[in-house]
């Protein structure tokens, strides 16, 4: 084998591990992103839930002069 060969396709290796590990970092933090999202929106649903059992809560306003 050709010394030339060797260098290359070590060289290459390296590469796709690295082009490898750089597509893994982006989909670890694209899915904490989506994780983030989703709780902030999970709360928002719980806001929303505890508000419609009392929908009557802040509905009235009584003012006195």
């Amino acid at each position: 084998m050709d010394l030339m060969n060797v260098n290359s396709a070590l060289s290459a290796a390296q590469s796709y591990s690295s082009s490898n590990s750089i597509s893994s970092a982006v989909s670890v933090k694209m899915l904490d992103k989506a994780l983030d999202m989703n709780e902030s929106l999970n709360d928002n649903m719980i806001k929303m839930m505890e508000n419609s059992v009392t929908p009557y809560l802040g509905g009235n306003f009584d003012m006195s002069v």
